[in-house]
C-alpha cells in the first residue's frame, strides 16, 4: 500500500484510509472484527471515525462505532499498528456540541474510554463552532497533546475563510495548528473543495482526506436507476446523482475502467487520489470483498487521458 505524509507530520498514513462510519451501522458488532482484521492485513492501517457515527440509526446514542473499533483494538492487541483517527463537535443531543474547551475535555474522554486507547493519532474538529473563539479551541487541543492524549489535530468541514483564520490564530499565538482537512469531495462533488478550500490548504501544506469518496456508493456503478435505491441504507443520498451529469460520470467511469481491466469505484478513487494536494482518500467497506477494490485503487494509477475524460464529465455545472 503506497503511503504519503500526513500534512507536516511525521505520520506515514495509507493513500486509502478505511471509514468508520459503517462500524454498528451496515456493519454489525459481529461482523467487524473480521472486516478490521482484513483491512489491516490489506494495508489499510488508517481508520478514520467519529463520536457521533451512528448517531442516526434509531436506537442509537453515537459512540458506536468508536466502541466497536475499541473492542477490536483491546482484543486483537494491534493498537500500536493502527493509526486512529476520530473527531468531535458535532451534535450528539442534550446539549453537547461544538468546539468549548469544556465540552472537548469530556469528549476527548468519553472517545479514549469508547476506543480503549491512551492516545488518539488525529483528532478531527468535526465541524466549525462560530460560538467559540479559535484560539480557545486550539489551546484545548495544546493541552491535550501535551497530556498525551492528542498526538495531532484536524478539521473536517471547514469554510475556507475560517480555516485560514484558524491557521492565521494558531501562527500567531504559537499553538498547535491543524494537519489535515477533511472535506466533502469526489467525483461528483467538486466545489467548494476546489474552488474554496484547496487554496488554502496548498498555502499551508495541509494534508487532505476527503470524505464520501464514492458518494455514498454512487461511483461504485451500483446505483443507476430509481429502482436501485429501494430499501438500500444509503438511497436517500444518492438519489440526487441521479441526473444527466450523474450519469455522465458513471459513463466514463465504466469506459476508463475498461480501458484499466478496473471497475468504476477503483478508477473513481484512483482519480481522487490523483488530485493535487490529496493525501488520502476515505472509503467505508461493509463485506471484506470490498477491501479489494480499495487495496486495488491504491495501485492503480491513470494516464493523463483518463484523468481528463473523468475531469470532463465531472466539470461543475456553472450556476
Amino acid at each position: 500500500m503506497r503511503t504519503r505524509k500526513l500534512g507536516k507530520t511525521p505520520l506515514d498514513v495509507p493513500v486509502i484510509t478505511l471509514g468508520g462510519n459503517v462500524f454498528g451501522w451496515t456493519v454489525s458488532e459481529s461482523e467487524s472484527p473480521r472486516l478490521l482484521d482484513a483491512a489491516l492485513d490489506a494495508g489499510l492501517n488508517f481508520i478514520d471515525t467519529a463520536d457521533l457515527y451512528s448517531r442516526w440509526v434509531p436506537g442509537h446514542t453515537g459512540g458506536e462505532s468508536e466502541t466497536i473499533i475499541g473492542k477490536w483494538l483491546h482484543a486483537s492487541g494491534k493498537r500500536d499498528r493502527v493509526i486512529v483517527a476520530t473527531k468531535v463537535g458535532m451534535d450528539m443531543g442534550d446539549g453537547k456540541v461544538g468546539l468549548s474547551p469544556a465540552y472537548i475535555g469530556r469528549a476527548v474522554e468519553g472517545s479514549l474510554r469508547r476506543l480503549q486507547t491512551d492516545r488518539i493519532d488525529l483528532y478531527q474538529s468535526h465541524q466549525d463552532d462560530a460560538q467559540t473563539p479559535l484560539e480557545e479551541t486550539l489551546r484545548t487541543y495544546e493541552r491535550l497533546i501535551q497530556q498525551g492524549k492528542v498526538r495531532y489535530i484536524g478539521a473536517s468541514n471547514y469554510k475556507g475563510g475560517r480555516l485560514r483564520e484558524a491557521m492565521e490564530t494558531s501562527r500567531q499565538h504559537h499553538l498547535p495548528s491543524y494537519q489535515s482537512l477533511q472535506p466533502h469531495y469526489n467525483l461528483v462533488e467538486r466545489d467548494p473543495y476546489e474552488t474554496d478550500l484547496a487554496p488554502v490548504v496548498a498555502e499551508y501544506g495541509l494534508g487532505v482526506l476527503p470524505y464520501f469518496s464514492l458518494a455514498s456508493g454512487f461511483l461504485t456503478g451500483k446505483y443507476r436507476s430509481a429502482a436501485d435505491l429501494k430499501d438500500r441504507a444509503r438511497g436517500g443520498m444518492v438519489g440526487k446523482y441521479l441526473n444527466e451529469r450523474g450519469l455522465a460520470v458513471l459513463a466514463a467511469l465504466d469506459e476508463v475502467a475498461g480501458e484499466h481491466h478496473s471497475n468504476p469505484a477503483r478508477v473513481a478513487l484512483a482519480w481522487l487520489i490523483a488530485q493535487p494536494g490529496i493525501t488520502s482518500a476515505i472509503a467505508s467497506a461493509t463485506r471484506v470483498e470490498h477491501l479489494a477494490d480499495l487495496a486495488g485503487a491504491a495501485d492503480l494509477t491513470l494516464d493523463a487521458e483518463s484523468i481528463e475524460k473523468l475531469d470532463r464529465a465531472s466539470a461543475p455545472v456553472a450556476v
